[in-house]
């Protein structure tokens, strides 16, 4: 299934930066090419399902919260 996502993309310095607008993720490459191909590649990665190597272990932590 495809699904279009809207991305910017800018120079700084020698390279190109991309960041997808609907997702909090970003690339970079050499050309505008390059670094929107890494970002397809990124976004990809980022929607596959995680394969847990091993098995996750559940840990109770407590934060502070609303603290003066």
């Amino acid at each position: 299934m495809k699904r279009p996502f809207f991305a910017t993309v800018w120079r700084e310095g020698d390279w190109f930066v991309s960041q997808c607008l609907e997702i909090d993720l970003a690339s970079q490459g050499e050309t505008e090419e390059e670094a929107l191909a890494n970002l397809r590649e990124a976004l990809e990665l980022h929607f596959e399902p995680p394969v847990a190597t091993h098995a996750p272990t559940v840990r109770l932590i407590e934060v502070e919260v609303g603290a003066a």
